[in-house]
């Protein structure tokens, strides 16, 4: 039978088969597995049947937990059903998974495995989450590559209906989820052939139903409790037997044998690995390679790990074996060792199987690379006379001195096999095209064809690098490329920050997309890079791909004419039917976005080979440009030595001894990076700038600053430094700056979308202007230095609840990995203008944790005196009940200390004592006059004995009012935290909470969360949101004890600032709503505040604060600081991608979810106005009239 081949990635394999042989689908967005949910949604909204004719029901649920329990009541009620996961999202499914165990339920998990949050969080790839749930009686299925991914997915779901023993079907989380592969894929046939209905029927017949009524799950007592837990026991006897029959029967189908442990290698082989995941390709590629050379060595691996089989497993291991290395991909500190580890010893001795060396050994944690050489090392370290035991490999161990050397020079790649690598920014489109290419040559040649894409840790934005191979040959590397034919770097930055020819082989090919013509290329290189292409003789091609895109109208998308390239050049097709193919990708890509996209790509294909031009390189190395230093000679010797490898792609070579020992790193590092990644920034017209601040204040990274300061100090100034006069009344004599860190900006351009002001002599131009950043980053720099070094402005001399005046206060969060234009980090910006001295900050797991809390750097900075934010992550669904605990730490800190205060009053004075105790800190100067006393208060104690003065001292800063913030998106607000963050709002403590509101999952792709508007398609929402958006709001306002505010920057930044100032000063619980445009919102963020604005006027984002304060003065708490709509709800979302898409998809459904929406819109509006005109306490009510709005004039000056 004929099979189609097909190019697909992990999660989409498993979700092939999972949709096809299941009914009902619960689903929750985690990195990595969120993509088989999107893929089960997506075919359900196309009507896909699954074997039995059917369209399987998907429901997106609050939580992993939550998950797992509509996956146990389905089960319960006769459905076959399934469920995605990975990581935290598996452990919170633990509860239930017992359950299921426990009542023999046939089902299948499909994990994408993936690293715990302990020290840090890591969404990357291990076994450390399913190893956590080896306890539960599910059965654990491993596949190792995206054919077993979906073979395995198959024989999961027969075997468990045949044992009754429910399975976690698992594969590496990224390593496999994450890899394009061609694979040959299953039919329906296949599936029917192996599904039995006769067991399906068995598993409804057991179903919970009143028509035979049963009970279960019932409470029992310690008499019979133990016993009726033992009832299990023939099931898991069993199970293996039944998996290897089921793998017996998928091999007569298909042609592929498995069993449960597969043995590949020399036939008398005396040294074996054990292991299970990806990283057996990569073991099984060395053995290949090395037993060609004549070792006896082999691999065991492992698919069946739980139930384990003694018997199977002496069974697979050659007689001639004698030593034996087990390799477990996960952690379990304080453990004799790791579990497969201790699987294998305990079935060597219980079976009486003899081996002379035992070793065990951990790799590859949170996708750490795996590859032959290591495998090499293993091998080679059971030659020693003393093996090490409990080693690790991959890593260099200079604390414990557990760690394997081996040789990274060791290769056992096919040389036949071509190796491709791509370095590029995330959003430019550079993994999309590339993921196209591995599919146009997987399935339109005879090549095998493997993609596996490397992401930094910023968001969009991030440098990214793709690894392709392909060959005539089954690739089995699960590993990153070193070696490369091919190597083409889409950003011309990123030579000052990469090695990206490192990997280039000799005579391999160099694409380089320029801003410069191929004429004069060449003299803009670094010295090394000129040196490395004459060193390797690289062939060396430039375009600039960037000129193309804007003039086929694709903004910075490159990603279809540096694709167009990679074929023109690399010769795997021929260039007319290469071309011919890219089109059809475009169009399967992106017609859903319509026509017009389509087109824009298509003329960038047929302009991109005419602009691409051949390099001649000459002899020698002429360029007067070096590599500057990837950090600053001036920061910190940690930052140096360990951030500043990481930030040049060394990580990977860094020892156990350059770390941290608990995860904590320090703050105001990302100041260091000087990521240079904007190809224009801003730039000043002091002459016709009216200081309004509104730049600085919209400015996603806070690059934008200004300081009113003495002009004396400009005498040191560098010779393109401006400087002009303060526009206020009272610092007229001194001299303000408004500058630009261009080496951190990101180029979005909001701060020239936010000015008023435009140049009456050319009126294209404002008070700031976009330009080229290379002709000016080295003075810009030196400008910027200059500017960092005048001193603040007072901050008690501040208005701070004047947004003019805001820009004085300097931001203590900074240059952010966050995406380009990001409406999330203004608000984050303000907030640490406004009270980052003093804040602490609990944040949820999501886009604001990775862009705040992520290595290399961290945005969260000091001031002058090195007060600044304190910031942690738990998790993501516990945020805001961390928060809380932050809250009540502080209190009890702040009354021991009045307590001693009060008790050494004799030794501290009374002055001082009284004046600690009843301090007002309500304003700047207020805290000011308390750190004061504070500063007087230990110098006292450092004179004093006793232990009653070692406690005041450790805890005297406590009496200087902290605020607590409690940070994070909608996802966590509205779905997984909502729980938590309803019990914190009813505490009626002090704490803030400020939700960042994408109204999608943004951080893990852009999933559907009760903040999701109705008609707006989002992952797990392909065919348009039907219910309305959740109204937290309102929810939260009817406690009556919540200070609520409904805010937007970008319509009206006087009401945002006023909603941050009286929520801070609210003594209770505070929650702002922001809304924050998102690049997952579909349309160019130079936009967002324009979209922030028509929310706004459409009503559709009403702008109100509840205020509880006011209630306590007799006064309506409820303003609504909006006007009425102005314009229908279709002006506003019609902008937007994610509402169009729908209208190109299925333009009736597009209609009535407009209705609806717009209903929703008018119905909101009429509950506000009606809120807004209540009367208190039978007086009218004056707390109803509306916050004007900034003027929204255009200045000409």
């Amino acid at each position: 039978m004929t099979r189609p081949k097909v190019t697909i990635d992990g999660n989409e394999a498993a979700a092939y088969v999972a949709h096809k042989v299941n009914e009902v689908i619960a689903i929750y967005p985690i990195t990595p597995s969120s993509p088989m949910g999107e893929w089960s949604d997506q075919w359900s909204s196309e009507h896909k049947p699954n074997i039995w004719g059917t369209v399987p029901s998907v429901v997106e649920m609050q939580s992993e937990g939550g998950a797992s329990g509509a996956l146990h009541g389905a089960l319960q009620a006769g459905a076959l059903a399934t469920t995605f996961t990975s990581s935290q999202g598996l452990l919170l499914m633990i509860p239930n998974m017992y359950k299921i165990a426990g009542e023999l339920t046939p089902t299948v998990i499909h994990v994408a495995a993936r690293a715990l949050a302990a020290h840090a969080l890591s969404i990357f790839g291990d076994h450390q989450d399913v190893m956590s749930v080896r306890a539960t009686g599910f059965a654990l299925l491993a596949s190792n590559s995206v054919q077993e991914v979906m073979d395995f997915a198959l024989i999961a779901q027969a075997a468990t209906l045949e044992s009754r023993i429910p399975f976690i079907h698992f594969f590496d989380g990224f390593r496999t989820s994450h890899e394009v592969s061609k694979v040959e894929q299953l039919t329906m046939d296949d599936m029917r052939a192996m599904i039995s209905d006769d067991l399906v029927r068995a598993h409804r017949e057991r179903a919970l139903s009143p028509d035979r009524p049963v009970l279960r799950g019932t409470a029992q007592n310690p008499d019979v409790y133990f016993q009726a837990r033992e009832t299990v026991n023939p099931f898991y006897i069993a199970c293996p037997t039944i998996v290897q029959n089921v793998m017996d029967k998928f091999a007569a189908i298909t042609g592929r044998q498995y069993k449960l442990f597969d043995y590949v290698g020399a036939p008398d082989a005396e040294k074996v690995i054990v292991m299970m995941g990806s990283g057996a390709d990569a073991a099984e590629e060395a053995v290949a390679y090395l037993t060609g050379q004549g070792e006896k060595i082999g691999l065991l691996k492992v698919h069946l790990y739980r139930p384990f089989s003694m018997e199977h497993f002496v069974a697979a291991l050659p007689a001639s074996v004698k030593k034996i290395a087990v390799l477990d991909r996960t952690k379990e500190p304080g453990a004799i060792a790791e579990p497969l580890y201790l699987d294998v010893i305990a079935a060597l001795q219980e079976t009486g199987r003899k081996a002379d060396v035992v070793t065990g050994g951990r790799y590859g944690l949170s996708s750490k690379e795996f590859t032959p050489a290591m495998v090499k090392g293993v091998f080679d370290s059971l030659d020693a006379a003393a093996p090490r035991n409990h080693f690790t490999v991959g890593i260099v161990d200079d604390v414990t001195h557990l760690s394997l050397p081996w040789d990274p020079a060791f290769s056992a790649e096919a040389p036949e096999t071509s190796r491709c690598l791509f370095y590029g920014l995330g959003a430019d489109g550079t993994v999309g095209a590339n993921k196209n290419s591995i599919k146009i040559i997987g399935e339109d040649t005879d090549n095998f064809a493997q993609g596996y894409f490397v992401y930094d840790s910023k968001k969009s934005g991030s440098y990214t690098i793709s690894h392709l191979r392909f060959g005539p040959k089954p690739i089995k590397s699960s590993y990153l490329i070193s070696n490369a034919s091919f190597v083409a770097c889409h950003q011309f930055t990123l030579l000052e920050k990469l090695d990206v020819l490192k990997a280039a082989n000799p005579g391999a090919v160099f694409l380089l997309n320029s801003p410069y013509p191929a004429a004069e290329v060449w003299d803009r290189l670094p010295r090394k890079v000129q040196q490395q292409i004459i060193d390797k003789k690289l062939k060396f091609y430039v375009i600039d791909g960037y000129a193309v895109a804007k003039e086929a109208g694709m903004g910075q998308r490159i990603n279809t004419i540096m694709q167009t390239c990679f074929f023109a050049i690399s010769g795997v097709l021929p260039r007319e039917e290469a071309i011919e193919r890219i089109k059809y990708a475009i169009k399967k890509t992106y017609g859903k976005r319509g026509e017009i996209v389509v087109q824009k790509n298509f003329a960038a294909v047929d302009a991109a080979l005419s602009h691409l031009h051949e390099v001649a390189v000459p002899a020698s190395a002429a360029s007067g440009y070096e590599l500057p230093p990837i950090i600053s000679p001036k920061a910190p010797s940690f930052v140096q030595k360990t951030l500043g490898e990481i930030i040049a792609g060394n990580g990977d070579n860094l020892p156990v001894s350059a770390f941290p020992i608990d995860g904590t790193f320090p703050t105001a590092t990302a100041q260091w990076e000087k990521r240079n990644i904007a190809l224009e920034v801003p730039t000043w017209n002091e002459k016709i700038c009216i200081q309004c601040g509104k730049c600085v204040l919209v400015c996603p990274h806070a690059c934008i600053r200004s300081k009113i300061y003495d002009g004396k100090l400009l005498a040191d100034a560098p010779a393109t430094f401006k400087s002009t006069h303060p526009h206020w009344k009272d610092y007229k004599d001194l001299a303000y700056t408004l500058q630009t860190a261009v080496e951190d900006c990101t180029g979005c351009g909001l701060c020239v979308a936010v000015c008023p002001v435009k140049d009456k002599s050319n009126v294209s131009k404002k008070a700031i202007n976009m330009a080229p950043q290379i002709p000016i980053r080295e003075s810009e720099a030196a400008n910027w230095d200059f500017f960092l070094s005048i001193p603040d402005f007072d901050r008690t001399k501040v208005a701070v609840s004047q947004v003019k005046d805001n820009q004085l206060l300097r931001p203590l969060f900074e240059f952010s990995g966050a995406c380009a234009g990001c409406g999330e980090t203004p608000y984050l910006s303000l907030l640490t203008r406004l009270f980052g001295d003093r804040t602490m900050i609990g944040n949820a797991t999501g886009c604001s944790s990775i862009y705040g809390g992520n290595l290399p750097t961290t945005p969260y900075c000091t001031d002058s005196e090195g007060r600044g934010p304190s910031w942690s992550n738990s998790l993501f669904e516990d945020n805001a009940e961390f928060g809380l605990g932050q809250r009540l730490a502080v209190d009890l800190q702040t009354q021991f200390a009045k307590e001693l205060v009060e008790k050494m009053t004799a030794q501290i004075g009374p002055e001082l004592a009284a004046d600690l105790l009843q301090a007002e800190q309500k304003d700047e100067a207020g805290i000011a006059a308390q750190r004061a006393r504070v500063a007087r208060l230990k110098a006292k104690l450092a004179g004093v004995e006793g232990p009653e003065a070692k406690n005041l001292l450790a805890v005297a800063d406590a009496l200087v009012k902290k605020s607590v913030w409690i940070i994070g998106g909608d996802g966590w607000a509205y779905d997984i935290g909502y729980g938590g963050l309803d019990h914190v709002l009813a505490s009626g403590k002090n704490v803030n909470v400020l939700v960042l509101d994408t109204e999608v999952y943004s951080n893990t792709g852009g999933q559907m969360s009760k903040a999701t508007p109705r008609g707006a398609v989002a992952k797990f929402a392909a065919g348009g949101k039907p219910a309305g958006k959740k109204d937290l709001g309102a929810m939260a306002m009817m406690y009556g004890n919540v200070y609520v505010a409904h805010i937007a920057m970008g319509s009206n930044d006087a009401q945002t600032l006023k909603a941050f100032m009286e929520a801070e000063a609210w003594d209770g619980p505070s929650l702002i709503i922001a809304y924050s445009h998102c690049i997952a919102h579909g349309y160019d963020l130079v936009h967002g505040l324009d979209q922030q604005k028509a929310a706004v006027n459409t009503a559709y984002w009403p702008l109100w604060r509840y205020n509880p304060a006011l209630a306590a003065e007799g006064k309506n708490p409820f303003k609504l600081d909006s006007k009425p709509p102005s314009m229908p709800l279709e002006k506003y979302i019609y902008n937007e991608t994610r509402y169009t898409m729908l209208v190109h998809s299925d333009p009736e459904a597009a209609k009535m979810l407009l209705k609806g929406a717009q209903q929703d819109v008018t119905d909101k509006w009429k509950f506000y106005e009606q809120l807004a005109q209540m009367t208190v306490n039978g007086a009218a009510a004056d707390g109803g009239k509306a916050e004007p709005a900034p003027a929204e004039k255009e200045v000409k000056a």
